[in-house]
């Protein structure tokens, strides 16, 4: 698609998408890299991707679609086959009597056009798109497959029996023999494509239970014949590199795959139990990236408050919460923001759950005594600007955290307390003195994942007596405050005038969720809350603290975010526990 440059340096300027100067920055670095001035204004972030196809194909007099979240009969979809639609970026969305709309990268590329003409014996109408819409139309290809996956498995499972008391050398035959492998392989792309985070595999007494951890809620996924049990778990052993034989102490473990181009890792834990060994593998898509800080669900002044302690060069930042909250994403998103040429980042994790070009990660190996405590030790030797601590365990990785941040790093780290205000007794707990604590802490975090409400999602209003039922467990005024802030609603604006949504069943969604988004507390360690610290007031003083400094609680974000029509209220209090 040729587009001279003069006419998209008169759109682009006219339109006031980017300044002259930034355009004739951009101009100058296509020049040396060969490349054209669009495509670098997007590896330059100065416009998104959308934003210039959007533009090409008004320059083009071509139609933009986006495809994103359009669900696409799969008797279109599949008039052009997948392979071709995956090399050549092209793909079948609308049809009629006579024509058949295409969206594609390239509008240029006639010999795809031709093909796709002589095989369906239609007239062919071009549309321009975007990358991440033939990302989701590639995905739907896949999933019009979930259907078939569980007919291979129960083919497959069927032809396996084994007694039990097989020797290593028998388990291993046939943990690599084809049936096995394809049920293995199966249930791995059929978790992924399902967005599963954990896939658990659970022998009872007369079959084997299939379970796929989904936004958060376990789901079963398909029942298989007790037979197939031991197959299975042989087969995960041997990829997993662990011992086929031993099947009285819990293992753990981790391999690696690639499935369109995307690396997944999992990791295993297998674990002893009365029928058998259960096996519990975490999905982790290690290329996972383009996360904002936005994105993950901050807003406001907590959103300002994180931005302020990233800018920082020394000091504490912490996010909190259970397991599967989100908070190794949180991290990661701030180190991207970090992950600028002249700062050295270097984090120790366990696991490393994604990869990130120009930080040094290393993993932890207790076994051979690199522990988050030694790795530490060794990452101050490596002259870091920023470190990130996967997680602070114990006394010893508490105090060369603190340490690190006192003597010239920006430390970021996880902990397990139940909210922001929570981690301050919990690292003092950890023999922290309060004096250090406050000389490095700067920001804590404390965070949960709720189920996200589809588009196709029901609106109402609250009655009087539900707002009063409500108004018991959440400060509402705060919320309302809050809301006002970030001009969601205006200044006149009453509970009973504000629109809350229910989830409605459709297509895309059996309960009418898809997805997750996070719950957030940011708590500063301000000046007054750093008094209160040293004279050791409790948890809930420091929240009141906070509130009046303008923190909102996750339970009210939890109402804010209802109120957006990011999830239901019922989500929230479900997800957050009341006292």
């Amino acid at each position: 698609m040729y587009i001279e440059e003069s006419q998209l340096r008169e759109f682009i300027t006219d339109a006031g998408l980017v300044s002259q100067s930034d355009f004739d920055a951009a101009e100058e670095i296509a020049q040396k890299k060969n490349e054209s001035v669009g495509n670098t204004l997007v590896s330059e972030g100065k416009i998104t991707e959308d934003d210039l196809r959007r533009m090409q194909a008004y320059l083009l007099g071509i139609p933009f679609v986006d495809l994103k979240d359009q669900k696409i009969p799969f008797d279109v979809i599949s008039l052009i086959p997948e392979p071709i639609a995956r090399t050549h970026n092209v793909v079948a969305f609308k049809k009629d009597k006579d024509f058949l709309e295409v969206a594609m990268l390239d509008t240029d590329d006639i010999s795809s056009v031709d093909f796709i003409k002589k095989k369906t014996g239609l007239k062919i109408l071009t549309r321009l798109t975007n990358t991440e819409s033939i990302k989701a139309v590639l995905l739907q290809y896949q999933k019009s497959l979930k259907a078939d996956f569980g007919d291979i498995i129960q083919k497959e499972s069927s032809t396996l029996a084994l007694g039990g008391n097989e020797s290593e050398n028998d388990l291993k035959k046939i943990a690599e023999g084809l049936p096995v492998v394809r049920i293995v392989d199966t249930l791995l792309k059929h978790a992924i494509l399902q967005g599963a985070s954990d896939i658990h595999i659970e022998p009872a007494e007369n079959e084997v239970v299939v379970r796929y951890r989904i936004d958060g809620m376990l789901h079963d996924a398909m029942v298989l014949p007790k037979q197939a049990g031991l197959s299975i778990t042989a087969r995960i052993k041997v990829l997993s590199d662990l011992k086929l034989d031993e099947k009285r102490l819990p293992q753990d473990g981790r391999f690696k795959i690639e499935l369109d181009n995307e690396k997944v890792s999992f990791r295993v834990s297998v674990l002893p139990i009365y029928y058998g060994e259960k096996t519990v593998m975490r999905v982790l898509r290690e290329n996972a990236a383009g996360f904002s800080l936005e994105g993950l669900g901050f807003h406001g002044v907590g959103l300002e408050r994180l931005h302020e302690a990233t800018r920082l060069s020394t000091g504490l930042i912490l996010t909190t919460g259970p397991t599967g909250s989100g908070k190794t994403t949180t991290l990661y998103t701030m180190l991207d923001l970090l992950n600028t040429p002249d700062v050295n980042i270097s984090t120790i994790e366990d696991p490393i759950e994604y990869q990130m070009k120009r930080v040094n990660q290393t993993q932890v190996k207790s076994d051979i005594g690199l522990t988050f405590s030694n790795g530490l030790r060794s990452l101050v030797r490596q002259d870091p600007d920023v470190i990130m601590v996967g997680e602070i365990r114990d006394n010893e990785t508490a105090a060369l955290a603190i340490n690190a941040s006192l003597t010239g790093h920006l430390v970021l780290s996880t902990l397990h307390t139940n909210s922001a205000a929570g981690a301050i007794p919990r690292l003092i707990d950890m023999k922290v003195e309060p004096f250090l604590l406050v000389s490095t802490l700067s920001v804590i975090i404390g965070q949960r994942l709720v189920r996200k409400l589809t588009k196709n999602r029901e609106k109402y209003f609250m009655t009087k007596s539900g707002i009063e039922a409500l108004r018991k467990t959440v400060d509402l005024d705060s919320v309302l405050e809050h809301l006002k802030r970030e001009k969601i609603v205006d200044e006149k604006a009453v509970w009973e005038k504000i629109p809350f949504y229910k989830p409605r069943k459709s297509e895309e969604s059996e309960d009418g969720y898809k997805g997750r988004v996070g719950l957030y507390e940011v708590l500063k360690v301000s000046s007054t809350i750093k008094d209160m610290i040293i004279k050791g007031e409790t948890v809930d003083k420091l929240e009141a603290q906070a509130k009046k400094e303008g923190m909102l609680t996750m339970l009210e974000d939890g109402i804010f975010q209802a109120v957006l029509g990011e999830t239901t209220i019922e989500e929230v209090l479900r997800v957050i526990s009341v006292e």
